[in-house]
């Protein structure tokens, strides 16, 4: 039979005290408790541990002096691994593990980060572009501390808190003729070519916003990276809806490029956060509060174009 802590913290309180009535006082539980923890472990041993005097409660002998030892040792490792646990979950330091499907999150990410980490800290940051499924995956099989993903595909067991909408909007080069223009409508954009970007749910998700529309979209080029569909508009291969941006207006390609809200109402994608909440460490409460407000913040580093005053 197995003894469990409480019963070691029993037997140990009971010698200690050197009366059942004085430990169940102490403990506050009931006398029959300590009296039952005594029992079992003499069970579990074989052995007769104490002395039980009427009058003047209990004394142990030479072996149960030793096992009362071997107890409060095991008892002291167990309430220093307890208090090693509670400043690892207060801490600043060790690893922040982050998986996150925002692909310009290099825009907005490093500044949050260093918005709470302390130069003289012992921190290691660990940040993997993954698709929206791996995210959460890693979430939930323990591989991130926390995700950055869009939660229009959330799991049930993910707990997530929204960060942005980002509405839909149009990018296309610096020299195009409607680049000059305050917004672009769906059937603008749909007498040009489009280059889409091919990522799990947002390929579902454009699709749908050109499912509404009653002329056909041309597309010109697929890509599965945001910053090869900015640098595919800037070469003139067509232009794209995208719903975050950067802060450059500039691609990898070298080109100008502009971004144009879209005139017609198109739902957004959001941006959300998920981690576990019930029992967050400190660092991961850091990085959700930093998250929450860089978003709040008004100004373009929240990387949106904004919606069209209807």
């Amino acid at each position: 039979m197995a003894i469990s802590l409480k019963a070691m913290e029993y037997f140990t309180t009971a010698l200690r005290m050197g009366n059942i009535a004085k430990a169940a006082a102490k403990l506050n539980i009931a006398a029959s408790a300590v009296s039952a923890a005594i029992d079992q472990i003499e069970a579990t041993f074989n052995l007769t541990l104490i002395t039980r005097q009427r009058s003047r409660g209990i004394k142990p002998n030479a072996s149960g002096l030793a096992v009362a030892r071997k107890f409060e040792r095991l008892l002291e490792d167990y309430q220093a691994i307890l208090a090693e646990g509670d400043d690892l979950k207060q801490a600043l330091n060790g690893t922040l593990r982050i998986g996150y499907y925002a692909p310009i999150a290099p825009a907005f990410l490093p500044k949050i980060l260093s918005s709470f980490v302390p130069d003289n800290r012992d921190l290691v940051l660990h940040l993997e572009e993954c698709d929206n499924d791996a995210a959460q995956d890693g979430l939930l099989n323990g591989t991130y501390d926390v995700i950055i993903f869009v939660s229009e595909d959330v799991r049930p067991l993910i707990s997530f808190d929204v960060l942005i909408e980002a509405p839909a909007y149009c990018v296309l080069p610096k020299s195009h003729h409607l680049a000059d223009q305050s917004s672009i409508s769906m059937a603008q954009i749909a007498d040009e070519p489009m280059v889409v970007l091919n990522r799990p749910v947002a390929a579902a998700y454009y699709r749908g916003l050109f499912a509404t529309q009653s002329k056909a979209f041309s597309i010109a080029a697929l890509a599965n990276s945001t910053e090869m569909v900015r640098s595919l508009v800037s070469a003139g291969h067509g232009c794209a809806i995208l719903n975050m941006q950067p802060l450059t207006q500039q691609s990898y390609e070298g080109g100008s490029l502009v971004g144009l809200p879209i005139s017609d109402p198109l739902p957004p994608l959001t941006l959300a956060i998920a981690y576990d909440k019930s029992r967050p460490r400190r660092l991961v409460q850091h990085f959700v509060d930093a998250c929450h407000k860089h978003f709040s913040d008004a100004g373009s580093e929240r990387c949106i174009v904004g919606e069209v005053t209807r």
